[in-house]
């Protein structure tokens, strides 16, 4: 990645600023801008996970423009740690951003564990974005409820480590068949909920329905 492409900047959030990593697209029109989750930053998740450097990498490979950024609380951002209520207005915040800086561009939302719990719901929500990618969905965790999925008919890929500890695959299977289309799961064979070892198949999920769409 061209260091170039590389920014670091500040986010205006609803508990104070946002840190936040911007990679823009050496496209002058890039296809479609992104913003990548992070995982539950109580549990040591920051924009720097391993799982979300790969998602936004891959997505970046495609020329999109990728915003990370760190939920209220996680690294430089301010407030505190929400329960994932509030977290939900730091990913419109990120939302904001991207509509503001690269209007008319079509914005992907993904997220990564509690990224995809908390993204996902305000993806669903948001018109300002048209698909959406859960990575490893912490379906089997208390206190979590992706039921909001069935209500929403956006493009969604999912992609789950067949061996997920916080997401099983029968737990996941039965959500997915009463989900609308249009939609698609990919399992990984062998992988753990943090995708160990096994994440340039994450990237290749990523690239391939990418192409498709």
């Amino acid at each position: 990645m061209a260091e170039v492409f590389h920014h670091s900047l500040f986010l205006s959030g609803p508990q104070g600023r946002l840190e936040a990593l911007l990679w823009t697209s050496p496209l002058d029109k890039p296809p479609f801008v992104a913003v990548v989750c992070h995982p539950h930053p109580l549990y040591g998740g920051t924009m720097h996970n391993k799982v979300v450097f790969q998602a936004a990498k891959a997505l970046h490979a495609r020329g999109a423009t990728v915003l990370r950024f760190n939920f209220r609380g996680a690294g430089q951002s301010e407030g505190e740690h929400d329960r994932g209520i509030g977290e939900q207005h730091d990913v419109r915040a990120a939302i904001d951003y991207l509509a503001g800086e690269f209007p008319g561009r079509p914005i992907l939302l993904a997220g990564f564990s509690f990224g995809s719990s908390v993204g996902m719901r305000v993806g669903c929500a948001d018109a300002r974005v048209d698909r959406l990618i859960g990575l490893g969905l912490p379906v089997d965790s208390p206190n979590v409820d992706m039921g909001f999925l069935r209500a929403c008919t956006k493009p969604r890929l999912i992609v789950q480590g067949a061996n997920d500890q916080f997401g099983s695959r029968a737990t996941l299977e039965s959500l997915f068949a009463a989900l609308p289309e249009p939609k698609q799961l990919v399992f990984v064979d062998g992988a753990d909920h943090f995708f160990t070892g096994h994440l340039d198949k994450v990237a290749a999920a990523i690239d391939a329905w990418l192409a498709a769409s």
